[in-house]
């Protein structure tokens, strides 16, 4: 009788008719977040960010006269080279952290699908860059307001909504780029180095005459300058364009690739 009752009945089934879906991506994005601030080395160089964007801002600020280059512009474009400089490499960081820390067998493990993964670690970066972008526009500002207080340089306020597009969508564009040598290169060292060394060598090869022509369309340092102080005119765009396809876009195209079939290993 009771091995009837069993044959009758029927297991419920531990997978019945549920749709199994993917790690979603704003997981993802979150988790890279995560890691960018759970490091040492992550949370070391967002505190040099804001320590140099204090530290650069004393300077208008203690120089010079009174009322002489104490303007909120004034400070938010010497801010501006901090973040030029650092936030690249927060964006490489993002990215090497997988090979350095060894944990990119357990990423892809559990995310097989690795282009998602690279665009995760793209998006992350450039969450991290607009905050780094809002404390530089903060820094900039608490610094105009001390600059006022304390050497009365009735300062100006007003930007143009020309300026602060440029300098956010040109910080973007910056640690883009630091986002495709970390997927390029795949080591902390090497991408940091190549990321400061190639376009500072390249900016020398430039400076040559024979080469001002190039340097114009291909040298980021000349065609990303106009869009970060918005004075973006004539052919402007179409040299950003060329050295965007240099240093940002065949970077990104051939890391990803790189990303989504190099071997990972856990150690």
């Amino acid at each position: 009788m009771t091995t009837q009752l069993m044959a009758d009945e029927r297991m419920p089934s531990r997978i019945a008719d549920e749709t199994i879906t993917g790690v979603p991506f704003a997981r993802l994005v979150k988790l890279e977040l995560r890691k960018l601030v759970d490091t040492r080395a992550g949370r070391v160089l967002l505190a040099v960010v804001v320590a140099l964007l204090v530290g650069i801002s004393l300077i208008p600020m203690l120089a010079g006269k009174p009322t002489e280059d104490k303007n909120f512009n004034d400070f938010l474009q010497i801010g501006s080279i901090v973040l030029q400089l650092l936030l690249p490499i927060i964006g490489i960081l993002a990215v090497t952290s997988e090979w350095s820390q060894r944990t990119g067998l357990v990423t892809f493990t559990l995310e097989p699908r690795r282009t998602r993964v690279a665009l995760s670690k793209w998006a992350a970066s450039a969450i991290m860059g607009l905050l780094g972008v809002a404390t530089g526009f903060a820094v900039a500002a608490v610094f105009t307001l001390l600059t006022d207080i304390v050497r009365g340089s009735d300062p100006s306020w007003s930007i143009s909504w020309e300026v602060v597009l440029g300098i956010v969508v040109g910080q973007l564009l910056y640690i883009s780029i630091g986002v495709a040598f970390g997927m390029l290169i795949q080591n902390t060292p090497g991408a940091i180095v190549a990321y400061l060394l190639i376009p500072s060598l390249w900016s020398m090869v430039g400076s040559f005459s024979w080469m001002a022509n190039i340097s114009a369309w291909a040298d980021t340092t000349k065609t990303m300058g106009p869009l970060l102080d918005a004075s973006m005119q004539g052919d402007d765009w179409a040299k950003l364009g060329v050295s965007l396809l240099i240093w940002l876009v065949i970077p990104m195209v051939a890391g990803i690739w790189r990303m989504t079939h190099s071997e990972v290993k856990s150690g």
